[in-house]
C-alpha cells in the first residue's frame, strides 16, 4: 500500500502519515532530535514500502537572523538526508502551490490550515497536551500529505 508523509519543517513543524485512501495514520509535532525524526520516518518505511514524502520547499525569510537561518537550513537538510537514505520519493512543493490546491477559497494562513485540516480530518489531534491552541505545524504536515495524495505523486 502506498503512503504519503507530509513534513512541515522547522522546530514548530510537524510530521504526518496518510494512506493512499486518505486514512490519517499518525501525526506528531516535529521531534526535537534527529533521532526522533529518524525513528518516525524509519517506522513508516518499515510499515509501507511505497512512500512519497511531501516536504514544504522553504527558504530564508527577510529580516531572519543568520544563526536562525543556518539552524533552519540544517534541520531541513537533516530531514531530506534521512528521507534520501530511506529511499523515499521526495516532493518539495512551494507553499504557494500546495496551499492553492488545498486551501482554495481561504486566506491561506495558518488559521485556514487548521480549519481545513479539522474539516478534512476531524479525528486529528491538533491541540497537543498542555496546550490550548491547535498546532498549525501538525495541521500543515497533514495537509502536505493530503496534497501529495491528491496529486498522486
Amino acid at each position: 500500500m502506498k503512503a504519503y508523509i507530509g513534513i512541515d519543517p522547522g522546530q514548530k513543524g510537524g510530521l504526518a502519515v496518510l494512506t493512499e485512501d486518505g486514512l490519517l495514520l499518525e501525526h506528531i509535532p516535529m521531534p526535537e532530535t534527529r533521532r526522533g525524526i529518524s525513528d518516525f520516518l524509519r517506522a513508516a518505511g518499515m510499515t509501507y514500502k511505497n512512500i512519497t514524502v511531501v516536504v514544504e520547499l522553504v527558504h530564508s525569510m527577510p529580516k531572519q537572523g543568520v544563526a536562525s537561518t543556518f539552524k533552519f537550513g540544517k534541520g531541513c537538510g537533516i530531514i531530506l538526508g534521512i528521507c534520501t537514505a530511506l529511499d523515499f520519493v521526495i516532493i518539495e512543493p512551494t507553499p504557494q502551490a500546495w496551499k492553492k490546491a488545498i486551501l482554495a477559497g481561504t486566506d491561506k494562513g495558518k488559521g485556514a490550515s487548521i480549519i481545513v485540516c479539522e474539516n478534512l480530518f476531524p479525528k486529528a489531534t491538533l491541540v497537543q497536551p498542555r496546550c490550548r491552541n491547535p498546532h498549525d505545524g501538525v495541521a500543515e504536515a497533514i495537509l502536505l500529505a493530503e496534497y501529495g495524495r491528491r496529486k498522486n505523486l
